[in-house]
């Protein structure tokens, strides 16, 4: 049976402050999913990760309608990994059921209940290994949203559980109610986080992270694409940028003023021997309080090019991590 492969050059972070330890570059399948990927190619992209010491792969019940889960579940089957070599990790928030009460756009223990055993069943697991909850939900005490994911946990359906997107307070609160009940508090956040944006994670979570050492694995650390230069002529026809239904992403692709700042990572990139998706990835992964940077792909290809990053890390000195911030300053 094989195994994804321990990579002597992947390094291999604690997921926050729990013991269990996650490949600093991962993959996940927002996007891709389903709208670029059929099952075979996500099959090739999973194994290709796998094979680059990748251990940690991320999902959500909202991507593709629930089809993200899916294509993930059979890949893992068709892949045949030991449940114990690999960690999995959906959210819920969004819901599946159009506008149907208590379950859309919620964190009511109903519906949480519920979106677990829809997301496992579609993964064809037994358990995920973090469950977060895709959003806030003001209209649900957090007192709630936190018996119901520590019963979960509780249950075994989920071994830890997480937050994204999260206001810092909101986290805490959580935390404090996890640990003044003795239940399972939630261990790490995953926000949007990149060259181009920091400001959520390096200024809002400042004292939660030293605090509490909340973990992060971070989504988008290519801003959708932005950080590889490849919009700088317009948006190709298999990007994602042009994807249906991804127009609000086509304009922040075409920032003329964004895509200027970007360029000026070239000269850094050229000097360093690699692409400016592998520089700003590798940026991402010098914030110590980052615990992966989870990568996407639409093809085997890109997927082996962001795992070559685990060269460039060493190289980034914090001499070059400060050239890059002063050269995409705004």
């Amino acid at each position: 049976m094989a195994t994804p492969n321990v990579n002597p050059k992947m390094e291999y972070r604690r997921l926050g402050n729990t013991g269990l330890k996650v490949s600093v570059l991962s993959f996940g399948s927002w996007v891709t999913f389903d709208t670029q990927l059929d099952n075979n190619l996500a099959l090739e992209c999973m194994a290709a990760a796998g094979e680059a010491g990748c251990n940690f792969f991320d999902n959500a019940e909202a991507y593709a309608g629930g089809k993200s889960e899916e294509i993930m579940g059979a890949a893992l089957r068709e892949l045949d990994w030991p449940r114990w070599s690999y960690v999995v990790t959906t959210k819920i928030f969004w819901g599946l059921h159009g506008e149907t009460p208590n379950m859309r756009n919620t964190l009511n223990r109903k519906y949480l209940m519920q979106a677990i055993d829809g997301s496992l069943e579609r993964f064809g697991l037994d358990f995920v290994d973090v469950l977060y909850c895709h959003r806030s939900d003001p209209n649900t005490p957090i007192e709630e949203t936190v018996w119901a994911m520590s019963d979960m946990v509780s249950q075994g359906k989920a071994l830890y559980w997480g937050t994204s997107e999260w206001a810092a307070d909101e986290i805490r609160h959580a935390i404090d109610i996890a640990e003044r009940h003795h239940l399972h508090k939630p261990v790490t956040e995953q926000s949007q986080y990149n060259l181009l944006e920091r400001t959520k994670v390096e200024d809002e979570y400042a004292r939660l992270h030293a605090e509490t050492g909340y973990g992060n694995t971070i989504w988008s650390p290519l801003a959708s694409g932005l950080l590889t230069g490849k919009y700088r002529n317009g948006i190709p026809e298999d990007s994602r940028g042009a994807l249906a239904g991804y127009e609000w992403l086509a304009d922040q692709l075409t920032d003329e003023e964004a895509i200027a700042r970007v360029e000026k990572l070239r000269p850094i990139a050229d000097r360093l021997g690699c692409t400016k998706a592998q520089l700003a990835l590798a940026w991402c992964t010098k914030n110590p309080h980052v615990s992966t940077v989870i990568t996407g792909a639409s093809k085997v290809s890109q997927v082996e090019q962001n795992f070559e990053t685990v060269e460039i890390i060493p190289l980034l000195t914090d001499e070059v991590k400060e050239e890059m911030e002063a050269a995409v300053k705004g």
